[in-house]
Formats: C-alpha cells, sequence, structure tokens
C-alpha cells in the first residue's frame, strides 16, 4: 500500500494539498459572501417594486372608481345638461375614451388590463428579481458546502501533515484530504449554479 499511496506522505505533496485547499477555502468563502450580497440586494429590490406594484394598483382601482362616477354623471347628464357631461367626460382617463373609441362595451378587459399595465410592470420587475435572489441564495448554498468540504479536506491534511512520515495514519489522513479537495472541486464546478443577472 506504501509503494502505491507513498507519495501522500511526501512533505512538499501535502505543502501543496494544504496550500491549495486553503485557497479554495478562501475563493468558496468570499464567493458565497458575493452570493448572499446579491442575494440581499435582488430581494429589497423585489420587495421596493412589490411595495411599488400594490401603491400603483391602488392608484390604478381608484382612477377605476374615478372612471366609474365620471362616466355616470355624463351618462346622466349628456342629453339634458350637455355642458356638465362635457366637463365630466373631460375627466375620463385615456383607457377609458379609449374603451369608448373601441365601442365593444366600456369596461372591456383591454380598459382594466391598460388601467393595470403599469402595477402589473412593477409586478413583473419585483417577481424578475425575488426569482434572482432565489438563485444567488442557491448559489451562495453550493458555495457553503464546497467551503466546508474543503475545509475538511485542509484539517484532514494539515492532521496528517503532523504525523511522523513513516505513519499510515499520515497516508490515510492525506487521503482523505485528497478525496476532500477532489470533492469540492467537482462540488464547485457541477453543483454550483452559474446566476446571469441583467445588465
Amino acid at each position: 500500500m506504501k509503494k502505491i499511496f507513498g507519495f501522500l506522505g511526501n512533505e512538499v505533496f501535502l505543502g501543496t494539498m494544504i496550500a491549495l485547499l486553503s485557497v479554495f477555502t478562501a475563493v468558496a468563502s468570499y464567493e458565497g459572501a458575493k452570493a448572499d450580497s446579491e442575494q440581499n440586494k435582488y430581494e429589497i429590490l423585489g420587495m421596493q417594486f412589490l411595495n411599488d406594484g400594490n401603491a400603483e394598483y391602488l392608484t390604478a382601482n381608484q382612477e377605476i372608481t374615478q372612471d366609474y362616477s365620471y362616466y355616470d354623471n355624463w351618462y346622466l347628464n349628456v342629453d339634458e345638461r350637455p355642458e356638465i357631461a362635457e366637463y365630466y367626460e373631460g375627466d375620463f382617463s385615456q383607457p377609458l375614451q379609449d374603451a369608448i373609441a373601441r365601442n365593444d362595451g366600456i369596461w372591456d378587459e383591454t380598459y382594466y388590463n391598460d388601467m393595470h399595465a403599469y402595477p402589473d410592470s412593477l409586478f413583473d420587475q419585483s417577481d424578475t428579481n425575488f426569482e434572482l435572489g432565489s438563485e444567488y441564495d442557491e448559489r451562495g448554498d453550493q458555495l457553503q458546502l464546497v467551503m466546508l468540504i474543503m475545509a475538511l479536506g485542509l484539517a484532514l491534511a494539515a492532521w496528517g501533515s503532523l504525523l511522523g512520515a513513516e505513519s499510515n495514519m499520515r497516508l490515510m489522513f492525506s487521503l482523505f484530504g485528497l478525496l476532500a479537495f477532489l470533492a469540492g472541486i467537482y462540488v464547485y464546478l457541477v453543483m454550483v449554479p452559474v446566476v446571469v443577472a441583467p445588465v
């Protein structure tokens, strides 16, 4: 066994393993912190757009209620008091004017879609930001796993380096440190998602 795995007990090999495991542990930690920061940023943006969307949705509903009132007052006065009807007609929203021009029924689906177009766009932006935050959360979680594996490998390699050169335990600790390094690289390359944020 020592002939096959003897290189694992070599001082240069163990030193190299400790250096590589230290670097990759630090890199995973740094990238994990960046992912957490991006997650926080996009979740805050998602909440901002959601709050703005809710406020604009309420505003759109108030404008719809005003359109109902203006249209009712216009309708009641159009024949007998056209000057009052004209006053209310001047306050119609653009989507209401467009609905009247379409002549497909005043309160059609297009009218409501037009009135809610801006809040709906804010809700869409909110969803997009929450999804990005979730993707960065997943990235951060996987980077934490990489860091854990690399730190474990670092501890094993460090313990192995403290043991005597002829010790079988040194070879075992070194082997497990190498396996942890390879597992960490595998998780980093295969399991850590790449998040593409909009420019």
